[in-house]
C-alpha cells in the first residue's frame, strides 16, 4: 500500500491540485495518497473502521471520488491526516466542500455497499507543521452515526503496541505499486513498527519532512517492501486490535532505507475526545 498525500507530502499535494486542470473523469486518480504497496486484497469486514474520504466534484466519479483514507474512532468521529484537508488538495476549506463524504462499509469503491455519510464539521490540528509534517491529524464529525461495530479503539501512549518489532496492518485504497496503479477495492499490508532511530536517520530534515519521535511512528520493513502509498493518507495502522498510527508521509513507497512515517495516534487522543464529546477513551494507557 502507498501512503496518501503525505508519503512524499509536497509532491502529492501539488499533483492533487493539478488534477483540476484535467477533465476529472479522465484524470489519473492520484488525488492525495496511495494504496498499499506489496499488499493483498481484503474485505472491509476485516477492517470495518477503514473509511474512504470522497469528493466527486473535486476528484471525479471514477473511484467514487476517493482521495484519502480515514479511521472511525467513534460513531460520529473519523480521524484522518491534516494534509488530506488542505486547500490545495480540496480546492477550498473542508467545511466549504459541499460534497465531502465519508464512505464506510465498502470494499469496492465501485459498488453500492455500505454508506456514504456527509461531513458535518471538519477540525484540522492547528499545530500541524507542514515543514516537518508533525501533528498531521484532523477530525471529521459525521452528520449521522456509523455502526458501533465499525469503531476501533485508539492506543494510549503507554500501549505496548507502539514497541519496535510489533507487527501491524495498514489498509487503504491507494497506489498498489508506487507507480500510479490506484485500486478500487480495499487492500492491506503487514508491516513492523521500527525503532525511532531508523526513521531519525532516514529523515533528518529536508523536502520530505523531519522525523519527530514524540508525534510520529516509523513502520515498514528494513529491506523495503510492504508499505502505504499515495491515496492511503489518513488511513489506519493497527496493532493488537488498536489504532496506533495514521498514514502520513515518507519518501517513495516501499523503498529500502525510506520507511513509512505515521502520525502517532496517542498524540491525537485528546483532540478526538473533544470532538466526540468525550465518548472515546484510549486503550492500553494514556
Amino acid at each position: 500500500m502507498r501512503r496518501s498525500v503525505a508519503r512524499a507530502l509536497i509532491r502529492p499535494l501539488a499533483l492533487a491540485a493539478a488534477v483540476t486542470a484535467i477533465p476529472l473523469e479522465n484524470a489519473a486518480p492520484a488525488a492525495a495518497d496511495s494504496v498499499v504497496v506489496g499488499g493483498f486484497p481484503i474485505d472491509v469486514s476485516q477492517a470495518p473502521w477503514t473509511v474512504a474520504l470522497s469528493s466527486r466534484d473535486r476528484f471525479g466519479g471514477t473511484r467514487a471520488g476517493q482521495f484519502c483514507g480515514g479511521v472511525a474512532v467513534a460513531r460520529t468521529a473519523v480521524l484522518t491526516a491534516a494534509h488530506c484537508l488542505a486547500e490545495d488538495v480540496l480546492g477550498a476549506p473542508p467545511n466549504r466542500v459541499r460534497d465531502l463524504r465519508v464512505i464506510a462499509g465498502r470494499t469496492d469503491l465501485l459498488s453500492s455497499e455500505g454508506q456514504e455519510v456527509a461531513v458535518r464539521d471538519a477540525w484540522i490540528n492547528p499545530a500541524y507543521d507542514t515543514g516537518t509534517n508533525a501533528g498531521d491529524f484532523a477530525v471529521l464529525t459525521l452528520a449521522k452515526p456509523l455502526p458501533q461495530s465499525a469503531v476501533i479503539g485508539m492506543a494510549g501512549a503507554a500501549d505496548p503496541a507502539y514497541r519496535a518489532g510489533t507487527q501491524a496492518t495498514v489498509s487503504g485504497w491507494g497506489d498498489t505499486t508506487g507507480g500510479g496503479a490506484y485500486a478500487h477495492r480495499l487492500y492491506a499490508a503487514h508491516v513492523h513498527v521500527l525503532p525511532d532511530d531508523r526513521c531519525v536517520r532516514a529523515y533528518q530534515g529536508g523536502l520530505d519532512g523531519t522525523y519527530r519521535a514524540g508525534s510520529m511512528l516509523c513502520a515498514g520493513e528494513a529491506a523495503g517492501g510492504p508499505d502505504a502509498c499515495q491515496g492511503d493518507s489518513g488511513g489506519p495502522l493497527v496493532a493488537g486490535g488498536r489504532l496506533i498510527g495514521l498514514v502520513s508521509w515518507g519518501s517513495g513507497c516501499g523503498r529500502r532505507g525510506s520507511p513509512g512515517v505515521y502520525t502517532r495516534v496517542s498524540d491525537a487522543v485528546r483532540a478526538v475526545e473533544t470532538a466526540s464529546g468525550g465518548r472515546t477513551r484510549p486503550h492500553g494507557g494514556s
